[in-house]
């Protein structure tokens, strides 16, 4: 039996149920002949359809196929054609109604199962990443200890990121996408590589918080190690900007003080961790709540002593404390000053950077969008010495949350 829950979008407490004991094709959108009606402006008249792709004792595979203008979410992601877990929640556009999609098993002695192992996958759409008939991927590159590889998803120096299939349910108890990270073999070999490869991990698996990846899982295979995360649904900032163009400086500041609130939880831990690169690419924007994600935690550094380390940092973005290599919290809150620039210009914001009297500063007039509270905010967190800046992630968001 399916049952769908109508909930409330606060508190997500029931406000309507709907039983289905029999139905293969469950239609859902505003017009009356579906077997939800829906009265809500932004749900279509047909806008998804929940169909019944395998049988069983337990309820089978279930599959939502989305017809509506403004877009399905399942868990919070945007999709077309997706397998439908127990206990998801649909989201009939952004902002739209939110069903619990729940799964009763049926209690029989005899569990008769149906099986669409020699399914043909046909009539797919080329960009499909699980079949619309047996809810099983449509191509698996390779398997890669309990992980299917579906797809790459970009290919560095360090190695390669995978986006993949959790079949088993190892991770959550339930099959879901996630991201594999593989260093290469030739890296594995460098010291300072792994290093910086075992630091992502053994940080992402001590931090909890909504705008950090969730850790999954570390491992060594065949001479590589492999890093298995939360898949964020999203755009980077720098990607965003490129393709769209600079936003109001209202969408900026929102960005940039739940930024601060990240930094803040990462600069609160004992000892403190410097993240070290932030920057437009390594901020993602969710999709389902257009929430900030940081991203790339390798470079992550613990406050332990002031002996100089490594130089990492982007052009641009990095605080001259940061390029001497001793790096400080405050060196963090620096970045988001160059980060705004970007965000507001649709420019590099070391193309601003320029002499001042004895050093070097950001020269803001240039970008007629920065108003001058907020370049003051921006001067004060890019002064030379740590000292001159805003001391905490928390002061920096009120000072950005008066320029509002």
């Amino acid at each position: 039996m399916v049952i769908l829950t109508l909930l409330e979008p606060q508190q997500k407490t029931p406000l309507q149920e709907w039983h289905f004991e029999n139905e293969s094709v469950i239609r859902i959108g505003r017009s009356a002949d579906n077997h939800v009606v829906l009265t809500d402006t932004l749900v279509s008249r047909h806008h998804l359809e929940l169909r019944q792709i395998s049988s069983g004792y337990d309820g089978g595979s279930w599959q939502v196929i989305s017809k509506g203008t403004n877009g399905t979410f399942v868990n919070g992601v945007l999709v077309t054609q997706s397998p439908v877990p127990n206990d998801s929640l649909l989201q009939l556009a952004r902002g739209g109604p939110i069903l619990k999609f729940h799964i009763q098993q049926t209690r029989v002695q005899n569990r008769p199962t149906h099986s669409l192992s020699n399914c043909t996958h046909e009539g797919n759409s080329p960009n499909n990443l699980f079949c619309i008939h047996c809810g099983q991927p449509l191509t698996v590159l390779k398997t890669i200890r309990d992980y299917h590889v579906l797809r790459t998803l970009g290919q560095g120096g360090m190695g390669t990121t995978y986006l993949a299939w959790d079949e088993t349910g190892k991770i959550s108890g339930q099959p879901q996408l996630l991201v594999l990270k593989q260093m290469n073999a030739d890296m594995a070999k460098i010291a300072k590589a792994r290093e910086l490869f075992e630091r992502e991990a053994n940080t992402l698996k001590s931090l909890h918080h909504p705008g950090i990846p969730k850790y999954y899982d570390f491992f060594e295979e065949g001479g590589k190690r492999y890093l298995a995360m939360e898949l964020v649904h999203g755009q980077d900032l720098e990607k965003l900007i490129l393709y769209k163009g600079p936003v109001t400086p209202s969408q900026a500041i929102t960005w940039m003080i739940q930024t601060c609130d990240i930094l803040d939880y990462l600069h609160s831990q004992e000892p403190p961790l410097i993240h070290r690169d932030i920057k437009p690419a390594n901020l993602m924007v969710r999709n389902s709540n257009n929430g900030i994600v940081v991203l790339d935690f390798g470079a992550v550094k613990e406050i332990v002593g002031t002996a100089p380390g490594t130089r990492i940092g982007a052009e641009g973005y990095c605080a001259p404390e940061q390029e001497r290599g001793q790096p400080l919290t405050q060196s963090d809150l620096y970045a988001i000053g160059p980060t705004l620039i970007y965000l507001l210009s649709g420019e590099n914001p070391f193309k601003f950077y320029r002499q001042q009297g004895r050093s070097f500063r950001f020269d803001l007039t240039k970008v007629p969008t920065i108003t001058p509270k907020l370049a003051e905010v921006i001067n004060r967190v890019t002064q030379p010495l740590p000292r001159d800046r805003y001391q905490t992630a928390r002061d920096l968001a009120l000072a950005l949350a008066a320029c509002e």
